[in-house]
C-alpha cells in the first residue's frame, strides 16, 4: 500500500521553515559525526602520540560505542522530557569539549576520557534530530526525512576521511583537532539562535513527570509495542557489518588479508560511504511511496550482505578479486540506510510523547551488535593467528539471530500498526471542524 497520500490528524505542515529549522539540527549531527569518525583517520598518529598498541587503540572505538549505546534510552527520555533544543545544545557542548580535549590530551588516559565525553555528546544528537523531523514534517515524509538525516551523517564521515586526514598530515595533531572543534562552536550558536522544538500551533501535550515511575512507564510502554522491538532488531541486523568495517576492521582486512595498499584500501572505505549516501536517497523515496517495502528492503540488504561476505571469505584463491571487493563495499553501503528502516517501524508504533524513548531503544540495536562483533572479531583473530575468514564469520551469527527475531515479530507489528492507522482515521472523522 502506498503511503504517499496518508495524512494523520494534527500533522505539521512542513515547508521551507521546517526545512530550515530541521537543517540546523542536522548540521549539529553532521559535526558530531565528523568528530566521531575523526579517530578513524588518525589511528596511526594516535599509536605514535600515545605510545599504545593495537588493543589499546581499539579501546577508543569500543568505549565510544559503549557510551553511545548506553546513552540511547536516557537520551530518548531526555528528548521526550526537555525537548530537542535543550538536548541538542547539551550534546553540542559535550562533543565540542571532547574534541578539544582530545586535541590537547597529553596522555592515553586523558585522550580516552575525552573520547568518552565526545561519545556522550554525540549520543544526544541523532535521536534529537529524528524527533525534530517528526515535529516539523508530516508523517508521510518521515522515512525520507530520517534517511536524509542518516545521509548527513555519512557526509560527516566523508569529511573526516577527506579533510581531517589532510589536516593531520598538514598542520599536525593539536592544530587539526582543536581547529575542527571550532565547527562545534559554530553549530551551537546556530542552534541557540534559530532552532525551535516545534512549529506554532503544534505544541505537544504536556507530560507530567513522576520521577522513576515516569521513566519506567515510558520505557515499558515503548517496549510493549511490537513495532519498537521490530525496529530494534532491524537496526541490530542491518547496521553492524558496515559499522565494524568502517570503524575498525575494514582497513586491516583489506591490507593484511587481501594484500591491498593502504591507499587502495582507503578508496574502498570511501566507496562504502559514497554508496551509503546514494542508497539512502533511494531507500527514502521508495519507503515514502510504498510503506510495505520496508521489511523486504531490510531483509534483502541482510541477504545481499551475507552473500557477498560469504563469497569474499570463501573465494578459492589467496585474495579475492578487486571486482568482488568493490561489489562487497557497494553492498555494505546499503547497511546504514537499511538500519534507518528500523525507525520506520518504531515511529508509527508510538505516540508523539514516546517518540524519543522508542527511537532510543531502536538505536541501541545496531550499536550493541557492532560492539559485540568488534570484540568477537578481535578475540577470534588472536585465537586463530589472524585468520580473517574465521574471525569475520561472526557476522553470520549475529545476522542469523537478528533475522530470526525480525521474522518472529513482523506479524504482530503489522497488525498493531494497522489498528493504529484505522483508529487515527476514525478519530479524524469525528474531529469537529
Amino acid at each position: 500500500m502506498s503511503s504517499a497520500g496518508t495524512t494523520l490528524p494534527g500533522d505539521p505542515p512542513g515547508g521551507r521553515r521546517a526545512l530550515a529549522v530541521w537543517g540546523v539540527g542536522v548540521a549539529v549531527y553532521f559535526v558530531a559525526v565528523i568528530f566521531r569518525t575523526s579517530l578513524g583517520v588518525a589511528g596511526l598518529d594516535a599509536v605514535e602520540r600515545f605510545h599504545v598498541g593495537a588493543s589499546a587503540l581499539s579501546t577508543f572505538s569500543i568505549l565510544q560505542l559503549l557510551v553511545y549505546a548506553g546513552m540511547q534510552i536516557p537520551v530518548g527520555l531526555l528528548v521526550d522530557r526537555l525537548g530537542t533544543k535543550k538536548v541538542l545544545a547539551i550534546g553540542a557542548v559535550l562533543f565540542t569539549l571532547g574534541q578539544l580535549g582530545f586535541a590537547l590530551s597529553p596522555s592515553y588516559g586523558t585522550a580516552l576520557a575525552s573520547r568518552a565525553l565526545l561519545g556522550c555528546g554525540d549520543a544526544l544528537t541523532f535521536i534529537s534530530v529524528l524527533r525534530l523531523g517528526t515535529r516539523w514534517f508530516p508523517a508521510r515524509r518521515g522515512p525520507l526525512v530520517a534517511q536524509l538525516a542518516g545521509l548527513a551523517g555519512m557526509a560527516g564521515n566523508l569529511v573526516s576521511t577527506l579533510v581531517i586526514a589532510r589536516l593531520l598530515h598538514g598542520i599536525g595533531w593539536t592544530a587539526a583537532f582543536a581547529g575542527s572543534a571550532l565547527a562545534g562552536v559554530v553549530v551551537l550558536v546556530l542552534l541557540l539562535l534559530f532552532l525551535k522544538d516545534h512549529p506554532d500551533g503544534h505544541e505537544p501535550e504536556p507530560v507530567p513527570h513522576q520521577g522513576a515511575t515516569y521513566v519506567r512507564r515510558q520505557i515499558a510502554a515503548s517496549w510493549r509495542e511490537p513495532g519498537t522491538r521490530l525496529g530494534l532488531w532491524v537496526h541490530f541486523t542491518t547496521q553492524f557489518p558496515a559499522m565494524v568495517f568502517l570503524l575498525l576492521w575494514g582497513l586491516p582486512f583489506l591490507v593484511e588479508a587481501q594484500g591491498l595498499t593502504r591507499a587502495t584500501a582507503g578508496e574502498l572505505l570511501t566507496l562504502v560511504v559514497l554508496s551509503n549516501m546514494v542508497v539512502g536517497l533511494v531507500f527514502g523515496q521508495i519507503i515514502a511511496r510504498h510503506h510495505r517495502a520496508r521489511l523486504p528492503l531490510a531483509l534483502a540488504t541482510v541477504g545481499a550482505t551475507a552473500l557477498l561476505w560469504a563469497a569474499t571469505l570463501a573465494y578459492p584463491a589467496e585474495h579475492a578479486p578487486m571486482w568482488l571487493l568493490i561489489v562487497l563495499c557497494v553492498v555494505l553501503g546499503a547497511c546504514g540506510p537499511a538500519s534507518m528502516i528500523g525507525f520506520d517501524f518504531s515511529r508509527p508504533a508510538n505516540p508523539p510523547e514516546r517518540q524519543g524513548t522508542a527511537s532510543g531503544i531502536t538505536n541501541m540495536g545496531g550499536f550493541i551488535a557492532s560492539m559485540t562483533t568488534l570484540l568477537a572479531i578481535g578475540v577470534l583473530l588472536d585465537a586463530t593467528g589472524d585468520d580473517y575468514t574465521v574471525a569475520f564469520s561472526a557476522v553470520f551469527v549475529l545476522q542469523a539471530l537478528g533475522v530470526s527475531q525480525i521474522l518472529r515479530l513482523r506479524g504482530r507489528a503489522a497488525r498493531r500498526e494497522r489498528e493504529r492507522l484505522v483508529a487515527s482515521r476514525v478519530s479524524s472523522v469525528h474531529v469537529p471542524v
